[in-house]
């Protein structure tokens, strides 16, 4: 009878350390098998928390997404391309910019890869890989950028190229007092021009970005990430338009 109680209570063992959180553990390799997938599909990246250090996971959740998912590896020491060395975590998304970008927040004492992943049109979509580097790279958070009005309701912002090393892209945002995002784009270089596209390399903005209303308020929001897709710098100035 001992014996009988001893395998029992070694059942329940193993099984609770097959779930995660009430679910399953699943590698992404196994999640992936038999699906159809697009790689480098999810527009993400992550940033060190200015406050608490936590590691913010962003992404852009195309219209229709569905069944979002966080996979995470137990270290940056394994090949970030296997997708069996990722483990699904579950965590809750939060909206940012009123649900035009989504985030998840993890607490985490090492460094990992990242993944975020969603289905839409029968598809799993597959973001790049992430490099968290919330200790050996602490992501800056600041104002440093100047607003030149000098074109009424087209303001241009200018930061500093590549201030900590390690650029890759500038993802700048555009939001009114409301947090509303009015437009999201990506250059390579160090300056955007509210609204314009002519050194935009990517743009996700949803609709077409309304005329900036004189003396109200908005915010202009820009993230230097590396090749990795980690955020280096975070800029977030207030201004009032012009």
């Amino acid at each position: 009878m001992k014996k009988i109680g001893y395998i029992i209570i070694c059942f329940f063992v193993l099984m609770s350390c097959s779930k995660d959180n009430g679910e399953e553990v699943q590698t992404l390799a196994n999640y992936l098998s038999g699906k159809t997938i697009e790689t480098g599909a999810v527009v993400a990246c992550a940033a060190s928390d200015k406050n608490t250090g936590d590691i913010l996971t962003f992404y852009y959740p195309e219209f229709g997404a569905s069944n979002i998912r966080f996979y995470k590896t137990n270290t940056t020491e394994v090949d970030e391309n296997n997708y069996q060395n990722y483990t699904r975590n579950l965590l809750s998304s939060e909206p940012v910019f009123n649900g035009h970008l989504g985030k998840f927040t993890q607490k985490a004492s090492n460094e990992k890869w990242i993944i975020v992943t969603f289905e839409l049109d029968g598809e799993v979509k597959i973001s790049n890989p992430i490099q968290s580097k919330q200790i050996s790279k602490s992501t800056v958070w600041n104002d440093e950028v100047v607003v030149n009005q000098s074109e009424s309701g087209m303001p241009s912002f200018i930061w500093e190229d590549n201030p900590v090393g390690d650029n890759a892209i500038y993802f700048q945002v555009v939001s009114d007092e409301n947090d509303n995002l009015l437009s999201g784009t990506y250059t390579y270089e160090n300056q955007f021009q509210y609204y314009n596209l002519n050194n935009v390399v990517l743009n996700v903005t949803t609709n077409a970005p309304p005329d900036l209303i004189l003396n109200e308020n908005y915010n202009f929001t820009l993230m230097d990430v590396s090749l990795d897709n980690w955020v280096n710098w975070v800029i977030q100035k207030p201004f009032i338009a012009e």
